[in-house]
């Protein structure tokens, strides 16, 4: 049986980072931001003009996507690091590097390298716009977009490969361990787990964020084994593993946090009998 470690420990390291990164500047972000968040309606039209945006990138010229994503990605670098370290003439070098890379030196590990940077970037600039509630919202009609997307139009397969060609870091790509494979993982897939366990941890606690993050971290190696098994899809929509992943986690930390408040309670009665 074929099996992969290393993506889901990616996910899980890189999903774990990002909501130890957000609780750290989530003041920062949300003052950034000027404490506005987005509301259901938002949350709704948000998914509305992904899914449009993704029909428009299969059909687009390619020149155009690639200078739009470009900008977008210097721009959140820029104001990222102009976040934490409040210095215009440092925050303009991040994205002054990836466009000399980019031109000049844009090797797999390179591409992967910034792939996880935003996969990390992203969903700790967009966490504070999101509550609990916009957050399943969110996730759950981004999800059934996905699936419209890769199973039904196809769309989301022919813009992936169009923004590969272009070598725009919007697929994380390794070999897998110990099954000797390559497989990619969409940055919006990563970013919608990073999402998720932020809000989780926001919620519930740092612990339950992290479990978020393991749980997804084991979705996604099952989703693997059967992948490997079957060879049932070209393109899939990974958020539904994501999702799955996040219910698991939901479900590993009430649980934990049950045994903690049961011990707890046992404890103080023991001592009170005593």
């Amino acid at each position: 049986m074929d099996f992969d470690l290393l993506l889901p420990t990616i996910i899980f390291f890189v999903v774990t980072i990002s909501v130890f990164v957000y609780q750290e500047f989530k003041k920062k972000m949300s003052d950034l931001l000027g404490g506005k968040e987005l509301t259901p309606r938002d949350a709704v039209l948000m998914v509305i003009s992904m899914g449009a945006m993704i029909t428009v990138i299969a059909f687009v010229p390619s020149q155009a996507i690639q200078i739009v994503f470009l900008a977008a990605y210097s721009l959140m670098m820029f104001s990222f690091t102009y976040m934490a370290l409040k210095r215009w003439y440092v925050a303009i070098l991040p994205p002054i590097v990836f466009l000399l890379l980019y031109f000049r030196y844009w090797e797999l590990f390179v591409f992967n390298l910034f792939v996880l940077v935003f996969a990390v970037v992203i969903p700790v600039y967009l966490g504070a716009l999101f509550s609990w509630k916009t957050t399943a919202i969110y996730a759950g009609l981004l999800t059934v977009m996905d699936i419209i997307q890769v199973v039904g139009t196809g769309f989301m397969g022919a813009a992936a490969t169009k923004m590969v060609d272009l070598r725009l870091p919007v697929l994380l790509v390794v070999p897998t361990y110990p099954a000797s494979r390559v497989i990619g993982l969409g940055l919006g897939d990563i970013f919608l787990a990073g999402l998720l366990a932020i809000q989780t941890a926001s919620k519930r606690g740092r612990t339950a964020g992290v479990l978020t993050a393991a749980a997804i971290g084991i979705a996604t190696f099952v989703f693997e084994v059967a992948l490997f098994s079957t060879e049932f899809a070209e393109f899939f929509p990974a958020t539904v593993v994501v999702m799955v992943g996040w219910g698991a986690g939901l479900g590993i930390s009430r649980l934990v946090q049950f045994g903690h408040s049961s011990f707890g309670k046992a404890d103080r009665d023991r001592k009170e009998s005593s």
